[in-house]
């Protein structure tokens, strides 16, 4: 569907910015973990990001209501939502900036090949073989039998498969839900368990890194607001690919804050998975391939981002 201005240019360059702040705001999270727990991380950044996006919402006078219409399936989003964000936290911390990305990226093939039992949606011969070969990529970056396969390696699957999952709900129930009960029942859920577990795992937080974590919080909703932007003004097909720009960030960020050094082996499957996941979104985009488009119409395959808010400022205009 054709943004509100039509200029896939300028939705370019909102998507190119939007996943450079994502990118930014994972190193950061990296960053921080040398000296606080995820949970901790994952509680503050919330708290943060929770009151600017909440405005937002409320500023949608077309919201109504807050009663959601499928609870057991929005706790169940909720709960996959808390442990993609917790498991993609951890991987960041313990692993390569760049090789925890080139597993998350499995996502949109796993939402593909998950919507078929799930949702009962029909994918063809050539988007199954988009998906295994993205699949031969992940075992390429895994190399099992060849390195030790690391907690962290688990936590940013268990990401990926949770996130996936979280994306299937949301093509369910998106369209019956509103976007503000979608938003901040997750976000409100991880502020209350994160701040359960938090007497637990507690360390007292710096000034710097406070602002750091505050940063991590508005960062996701700045990003967020600028994927927003960049579906308005091009089409779902020209922007989605664009999520893969982030492995460039990462591999920057990796060299310069972290000294992590290219891997070839997670170059080589970065691509091949990279490479599934554009054929996928290119074939969904093609009139008439199938009813149903699981990740082109699925909300952001990010591990923390749900669909976003429209407020009227960022509404399309109705054209007939």
């Amino acid at each position: 569907m054709q943004g509100g201005s039509n200029s896939p240019v300028r939705g370019l360059g909102f998507a190119f910015l939007a996943f450079g702040l994502f990118a930014t705001h994972d190193a950061i999270i990296k960053a921080l973990g040398a000296d606080y727990s995820v949970f901790q991380i994952i509680f503050f950044a919330m708290l943060f990001a929770f009151v600017p996006m909440a405005i937002l919402v409320l500023a949608d006078q077309s919201t109504g209501n807050f009663r959601p219409r499928h609870p057991w399936l929005l706790l169940a989003r909720s709960l996959l939502s808390l442990t993609a964000m917790s498991s993609a936290f951890f991987a960041f911390v313990t692993l390569p900036l760049a090789e925890v990305y080139a597993l998350l990226f499995a996502t949109p093939l796993l939402i593909t090949a998950l919507s078929v039992p799930l949702l009962g949606e029909t994918v063809r011969a050539q988007r199954w073989a988009a998906v295994v070969a993205g699949l031969v990529g992940v075992m390429i970056v895994l190399r099992p039998g060849v390195t030790e396969l690391s907690v962290g390696h688990l936590a940013a699957l268990c990401a990926a498969l949770a996130s996936s999952l979280a994306a299937i709900i949301i093509r369910k129930i998106g369209s019956e839900e509103r976007s503000a009960v979608l938003i901040l029942y997750p976000m409100l859920a991880s502020i209350l368990v994160m701040g359960a577990i938090l007497p637990a795992v507690y360390v007292p937080v710096e000034l710097p890194s406070l602002g750091m974590m505050a940063g991590v919080g508005l960062l996701s909703v700045v990003a967020q607001l600028g994927t927003i932007t960049a579906y308005r003004f091009a089409p779902a097909a020209v922007v989605a690919p664009t999520q893969y720009s982030q492995i460039l960030w990462a591999t920057l960020y990796g060299i310069v804050f972290f000294s992590e050094r290219p891997d070839t082996m997670v170059a080589t499957g970065a691509g091949i998975i990279i490479a599934s996941g554009v054929f996928i979104v290119w074939r969904e985009s093609r009139a008439n391939v199938s009813e149903r488009r699981p990740v082109l119409r699925t909300a952001n395959p990010r591990y923390d981002a749900g669909p976003t808010p429209r407020p009227k400022f960022f509404r399309q205009k109705n054209r007939n």
